[in-house]
C-alpha cells in the first residue's frame, strides 16, 4: 500500500515536470545518484560544478531498497540521476522507468560489455551487479559518469573530461596497490568468506576463492544446510578467518564461527569490510578509493600478507 502510495505520489509530480535536458551552466548540476559509490565518482568527475546527493547512506543495503517521499521530490527535481542497473536497485527499477519519461536518468553500470561481468546461476539472465569491487572495472562505469555529465552539460565536457583522468589515474594506483597486498597472501589462505556473495569481481582480479553465505542479494536467505557445509569446509580446510559487511547483519557469520567452534575449529573474524556501502561521509573510508584501499588491506592483513597497517597511502583509520 505505502509503495502504491509512493508511485501515485511520483505520477502526480511527474506531470508537473518540464522534460529533462540539457542544462545551462548558471548554477551547479543537481545530481542524485542511488548509491554512495556512484556518488563519489560524479563528486570527483564533477568537482565544483556539481552538487551530489547519494540516496543510499552509510551500512545501507541497495539490494531491498525503496524510495521514500523525501527520494522521489529530490529525484524530480535533479538535473541529472545516476543509479547502477544490473539489478542492484531491484525494488526501484519501475520508478526509474517512469522518472524517465520526464528526468535525465542514467544506469551507469549497464553500458559494461557483457562478456566483462559474471554471470549468477540464482538469477537467470542477470548479472552480479558488485562491479565497484574491481577498481578496473569501475573504471569504465567512471566513463560513464563522465558521459552522462557532459550531456547533461555540454559547455563544461572538457572540465569534466579533465577530472576524469585525474581520478582514472587514482584508480590505476589503487588497482596496483590491491594486486600487490593480494598477491602477498599464501597461496594455502586465499579464501575470502563473507555474509553474501558480494566480492566475486575482487576474488576473479586478485585469484582468491569467494564463498558467500548468500547469494549475489542480500534479499536471498541462506539455509542451514548451506551454513552447516560452509563450517564443515573451514573445519577441513584450516581457514581461520571469516569476514562480516557493513551493509549486512552478522547473524550468519555468527553461526558459522559458533559452528566451527562446535567442532573443535576456532574462526574469528579477519574484519569489518564495505560490500554495498562505503564508510562515513566525510572520511577516507567515505570514498571510492578509501572504501577499496580499507577493503584490500583488511583482507590481505586477515589472510596473512604483510601490507602497510594505514593502506597505500597511510590515509585508513587507525584500526581499519
Amino acid at each position: 500500500m505505502i509503495h502504491r502510495r509512493l508511485t501515485v505520489f511520483l505520477l502526480a509530480l511527474l506531470f508537473t515536470l518540464p522534460l529533462g535536458g540539457r542544462v545551462s551552466a548558471e548554477a551547479p548540476l543537481q545530481v542524485v545518484a542511488t548509491t554512495g559509490m556512484i556518488a563519489d565518482a560524479a563528486r570527483q568527475v564533477g568537482g565544483d560544478l556539481v552538487e551530489v546527493r547519494a540516496l543510499m547512506g552509510p551500512g545501507v543495503d541497495p539490494h531491498g531498497y525503496r524510495q521514500t517521499r523525501t527520494d522521489i521530490v529530490a529525484m524530480t527535481r535533479a538535473d541529472l540521476v545516476l543509479w547502477h542497473g544490473l539489478y542492484l536497485e531491484a525494488q526501484m527499477e519501475d520508478f526509474f522507468g517512469d522518472l524517465s519519461r520526464k528526468r535525465n536518468v542514467v544506469a551507469v553500470a549497464e553500458a559494461l560489455p557483457r562478456d566483462d561481468l559474471r554471470r549468477h546461476a540464482d538469477y537467470e539472465d542477470k548479472f552480479d551487479p558488485h562491479v565497484w569491487m574491481s577498481p578496473v572495472l569501475w573504471k569504465q562505469v567512471v566513463r560513464q559518469v563522465q558521459a552522462a555529465l557532459a550531456e547533461t552539460r555540454p559547455e563544461d565536457a572538457e572540465v569534466f573530461a579533465a577530472n576524469a583522468e585525474t581520478h582514472l589515474a587514482e584508480l590505476d594506483a589503487l588497482a596496483a596497490y590491491a594486486e600487490t597486498s593480494m598477491a602477498r597472501v599464501p597461496d594455502a589462505n586465499r579464501v575470502l568468506l563473507t555474509a553474501h556473495d558480494a566480492f566475486g569481481y575482487f576474488g576473479d582480479a586478485y585469484g582468491v576463492e569467494v564463498l558467500g553465505i548468500q547469494g549475489i542479494s542480500t534479499e536471498s536467505e541462506a539455509g542451514l544446510n548451506r551454513i552447516g557445509a560452509l563450517v564443515d569446509m573451514l573445519v577441513a580446510r584450516g581457514i581461520s578467518a571469516v569476514f562480516v559487511e557493513t551493509s549486512v547483519s552478522d547473524r550468519n557469520i555468527r553461526a558459522i564461527i559458533e559452528g566451527a567452534a562446535a567442532k573443535g575449529h576456532a574462526v574469528t573474524i579477519g574484519g569489518e569490510l564495505f560490500s554495498d556501502a562505503m564508510g562515513p561521509e566525510g572520511t577516507y573510508e567515505g570514498t571510492y578509493v578509501g572504501m577499496i584501499d580499507h577493503n584490500v588491506t583488511v583482507i590481505a592483513a586477515a589472510l596473512g600478507a604483510d601490507v602497510p597497517a594505514r593502506g597505500m597511502s597511510g590515509k585508513l583509520s587507525a584500526g581499519s
